[in-house]
């Protein structure tokens, strides 16, 4: 069906094609105009934009080395205070086991009036005070320069305050049958390691054997003020002239020397009735050598921050 529209411009009639939609004529076709500047431009222009072509966006093998070599200054920097940063990690860690310890001792001996040693421990101190830890063997992890000293370990006081019956690898400890902990106060808690304790690199906590072991896998040395002097406790490492000494009586790390007036003697006293110690990072110490130097240096105490 076509619709006749009259063509003013040239006088005549247009028929153009129109289709029924919706009940209504409408047109079929829709013209649009076209302005004339465009009608000389192609539909589709298609640009093709591609990179330039060469090495401008490339590193050169300076550069590169460069880099490289500025990341390992970087890294060389950092890894000494990643290291620093782990030790005192570490140190804190000790610090805060040490403290556990002493609190535990305190009062276990407030309680029964005694500390935590067997009676074999209490006849080889007599009317001393009595350390425990320092010992020379494979398991110890630790190199008693000088000098060489043997004591048995410190399981058996971490037995009777943790109140074990039997340790971790199940063989029976002193306190068997709770004999030196009638009341089963658990004055320690700590976590077994799971370690056998006879590797090279003991891990810290209680081992298999029951030795409490520092961070680095030294056995922490526990000295107890068996004597009862109420001046002080005793450490068998360092009540020496040669480690403690600093000026006459006056000792590092607080310590002092009451019974010699030149403090010449190997009498240096910690206030306190407990003291406790680790070798550190090093796992060395040195009785020739100042407490404050070489290999003794390191070394955490429980009495000095």
């Amino acid at each position: 069906m076509f619709l006749n529209v009259i063509n003013q411009a040239g006088g005549g009639k247009i028929s153009l094609p129109v289709e029924w939609r919706d009940c209504s004529w409408r047109p079929s076709i829709r013209l649009h105009p076209v302005p004339r500047n465009n009608l000389s431009k192609p539909m589709n222009t298609i640009i093709n934009r591609k990179s330039p072509i060469g090495n401008a966006g490339a590193f050169t093998l300076v550069e590169m080395l460069v880099v490289i070599a500025i990341i390992g200054i970087l890294a060389a920097m950092l890894l000494p205070a990643l290291a620093a940063a782990k030790t005192a990690a570490k140190k804190a860690q000790a610090k805060m086991e040490m403290g556990s310890i002493v609190t535990a001792i305190e009062g276990y001996d407030q309680d029964y009036s005694r500390f935590p040693m067997t009676q074999a421990e209490q006849a080889v101190a007599g009317t001393n005070d009595f350390t425990t830890g320092f010992v020379q063997n494979p398991q110890a992890n630790v190199t008693w320069t000088s000098p060489n000293y043997s004591y048995d370990n410190n399981s058996n006081v971490v037995a009777i305050l943790m109140d074990l019956t039997a340790y971790p690898n199940g063989n029976p400890t002193a306190n068997a049958n709770h004999v030196y902990n009638p009341k089963q106060v658990k004055y320690l808690n700590v976590k077994p390691s799971g370690d056998p304790g006879t590797g090279s690199q003991p891990l810290g906590g209680v081992d298999n054997n029951g030795i409490y072991r520092d961070p680095w896998g030294n056995p922490y040395v526990i000295t107890m003020n068996a004597s009862y002097n109420e001046q002080g406790t005793s450490d068998i490492f360092y009540c020496q002239r040669a480690v403690s000494q600093q000026n006459g009586q006056t000792g590092y790390n607080g310590l002092f020397n009451p019974v010699d007036a030149s403090g010449n003697g190997d009498h240096f006293l910690c206030h306190g009735k407990v003291m406790v110690w680790s070798a550190g990072a090093n796992g060395k110490i040195d009785a020739s050598d100042p407490a404050t130097d070489h290999e003794n240096k390191d070394n955490v105490l429980s009495w000095h921050q």
